[in-house]
């Protein structure tokens, strides 16, 4: 009897070592992955979707005679440039909360100082019909944007797009794994902007960006912003585009003349 209540015993201890295993190895699974996990957005984040300009600011490092930002589902982009010089001069991108007048950005990527990757930044935020207002602190000294709305984010393709396969063979499609090395391309309802980056290393590897039309099934952009080569900007590039299934569908010619069949899901 004494043997069956050890062995019992032994079994039980087993069972709830295997179990506090099991979900101590699950729990660092969860802390291990990106630093932001994308909320849910509410109806006042929302209300942010769309291209906005920068028409004002108090910051003095802020010289970019042009400074576009994305906002939509969630997530942000946005780019400083000259464009009567083709000059790309910087660009960062994330995602953002809005709760009641407290705006808040979350960087993935900073292509001026990547040391502030995963740092989030807090503005007092306030709109008045197509304008909007963000007040904060920045590198400890007070500041604020003024930024007027260039569009609603009214398109079939407003969002934010991951790249999910790419054609590399006639006919055959490769699946690019999710992880932190990524491509993201977001659109309003006007404008667009893609960039490369890894949200682990921290690394930059380019962006671009403009305006874009929707016309017969054929998906137009035209080029204002290029980080790799500034003889593309001006260009304008079209494409076959097809949404199924939730998915958006490219087909075309890239700016080098390379051919293109690329699968595109939103970005969760």
């Amino acid at each position: 009897m004494k043997v069956n209540h050890l062995l019992n015993f032994y079994s039980l201890v087993i069972l709830v070592l295997l179990v506090s295993t099991t979900f101590g190895f699950r729990l660092g699974k969860k802390e291990s992955t990106t630093r932001f996990q994308q909320q849910p957005v509410n109806a006042a984040a929302k209300a942010l979707t769309g291209a906005w300009q920068l028409v004002k600011t108090t910051d003095p490092a802020q010289t970019a005679p042009n400074v576009v930002k994305i906002m939509v589902d969630g997530y942000f982009t946005a780019a400083d440039y000259n464009l009567n010089n083709k000059e790309f001069i910087g660009a960062q991108g994330g995602t953002y909360t809005l709760e009641k007048d407290r705006y808040t950005e979350n960087l993935e990527y900073f292509t001026k100082d990547s040391t502030k990757v995963g740092i989030s930044q807090t503005y007092t935020l306030s709109t008045k019909g197509n304008s909007l207002q963000l007040t904060g602190t920045r590198n400890g000294k007070p500041v604020t944007e003024s930024w007027e709305r260039l569009d609603a984010g009214d398109s079939p393709l407003a969002g934010a797009w991951r790249i999910r396969e790419r054609e590399t063979q006639p006919g055959q499609m490769s699946v690019i794994q999710r992880g932190p090395r990524k491509t993201i391309k977001w659109l309003s309802g006007k404008h667009f902007q893609w960039a490369a980056i890894n949200t682990e290393t921290k690394q930059f590897f380019g962006t671009g960006g403009g305006t874009y039309t929707l016309k017969d099934g054929k998906y137009t952009e035209n080029i204002q912003f290029f980080s790799r080569d500034p003889k593309r900007v001006g260009m304008s590039i079209s494409f076959d585009y097809e949404v199924k299934n939730g998915d958006w569908h490219h087909r075309g010619l890239s700016t080098a003349g390379n051919k293109i069949y690329e699968i595109w899901a939103k970005e969760k």
